[in-house]
C-alpha cells in the first residue's frame, strides 16, 4: 500500500462508503460449506468512509490511504474489488484510489464491505464499463457477504448468507453508536461452538413487527467485556443492541438532540458518534450526481 496519504478536498465530490447497522440478526442454520444462514435487517447511517478515484491510462491500481500498514495490499478489499471489476470487464486502464478511513475496523459496521462496494460502483461509472447492478452484486458477493447490500443501496431484509435482499422501509431514527475498544473477528464468532445456530425462520412481516434481537450479542458480550459495558451503559438511555458480530452497539432515538445529549454523557473511556438512519444509501445519491 502506498504510504503517502493525500486527502482530497470536498470539491472533488468524494464517494461515500456508509456504515450499516443490523437492526436484527438471526442465525437460522449452517450450510454444508460452512457459511451460516441468516435473517437480518440492514439499514445505512450517514457516517461514512470516503473514497476518491482518478482514472488512469496506465493499467496500475494504486491505493493511498490513512490506514498505514494496518491492512496488507493482498488483503485489502478495495484493491480486490477494483481488480475483480477490471478482470471481469477486461478494462485496460487503471486508477489511483484515495481512502479516508473514518469507520472503525472490526466493529460490525461493514466498513470494509462498504469500501469494496463503493469501489465497484464508482469505477464501473468512471470506467464506463456498464456492468449491471445485479452483476456488480454478484462480483461483490465473492468479496464478502455484506457487499451486495451496499451495492443495492436500499435498506433491506436479507436471507441466505445475507445476499438475498428485499427492500424495506423501516423508521429512520437517530442512533448513538458506541465503538468499544475491541476488534471482534467475524470469523471467530461464526466458528464459536457457543453461537446459536437454530433460531426458527420467520416470515418477513412478523420479523419486522416483533422485538428485534441479535443472536451474536450474548456470545460477544461474554467474550468482550468492553462490549458488555458499552451496552449496559447505553441501554439506560434508549433501546439498544449490538450490530453484526460487534463490537459496536447502538441506541435508537427519535430526535438528534436526544442522541447528542446521551453522547455528551458518554464515560471518558468510551467513544462514539451520532448518525441518522437512512433507507437510501448516500452512495446511490452520489451516483445520481454524475
Amino acid at each position: 500500500m502506498n504510504s503517502t496519504y493525500l486527502h482530497k478536498s470536498a470539491a472533488s465530490k468524494s464517494w461515500p462508503a456508509p456504515a450499516k447497522l443490523n437492526l436484527f440478526l438471526h442465525v437460522t442454520g449452517q450450510r454444508a460449506d460452512g457459511y451460516h444462514e441468516l435473517q437480518t435487517l440492514f439499514q445505512f447511517v450517514d457516517h461514512c468512509d470516503y473514497l476518491d478515484f482518478h482514472v488512469t491510462e496506465s493499467a496500475d491500481l494504486v491505493l493511498h490511504s490513512n490506514l498505514g500498514d494496518a491492512v496488507a495490499d493482498s488483503d485489502n478489499l478495495i484493491l480486490k474489488a477494483a481488480k475483480s471489476l477490471k478482470r471481469y470487464t477486461q478494462y485496460k486502464g487503471g486508477a489511483h484510489i484515495w481512502l479516508n478511513k473514518l469507520l472503525p475496523m472490526g466493529g460490525g459496521l461493514g466498513g470494509g464491505s462498504s469500501d469494496a462496494a463503493t469501489t465497484l460502483v464508482a469505477l464501473n461509472a468512471l470506467w464506463k464499463t456498464n456492468v449491471t447492478p445485479s452483476k456488480l452484486a454478484e462480483i461483490g458477493l465473492a468479496l464478502g457477504a455484506d457487499v451486495p447490500v451496499f451495492i443495492n443501496g436500499l435498506a433491506a431484509f436479507a436471507e441466505g448468507v445475507g445476499e438475498q435482499l428485499i427492500s424495506v422501509q423501516p423508521n429512520e431514527p437517530w442512533y448513538l453508536v458506541i465503538v468499544p475498544d475491541a476488534h471482534v473477528s467475524t470469523k471467530d464468532i461464526f466458528q464459536d461452538p457457543d453461537l446459536p445456530r437454530n433460531t426458527p425462520k420467520l416470515d418477513m412481516k412478523r420479523l419486522l413487527t416483533q422485538q428485534w434481537t441479535n443472536d451474536c450479542q450474548k456470545l460477544v458480550t461474554t467474550k468482550y467485556p468492553q462490549v458488555a459495558n458499552a451496552l449496559s451503559w447505553l441501554v439506560e438511555y434508549a433501546p439498544s443492541r449490538m450490530t453484526g458480530t460487534g463490537a459496536c452497539v447502538f441506541g435508537e432515538f427519535t430526535h438528534s438532540q436526544q442522541a447528542l445529549d446521551a453522547l455528551a454523557e458518554l464515560p471518558a473511556d468510551m467513544h462514539g458518534f451520532v448518525a441518522k438512519g437512512m433507507n437510501k444509501s448516500p452512495l446511490l445519491t452520489r451516483l445520481e450526481q454524475l
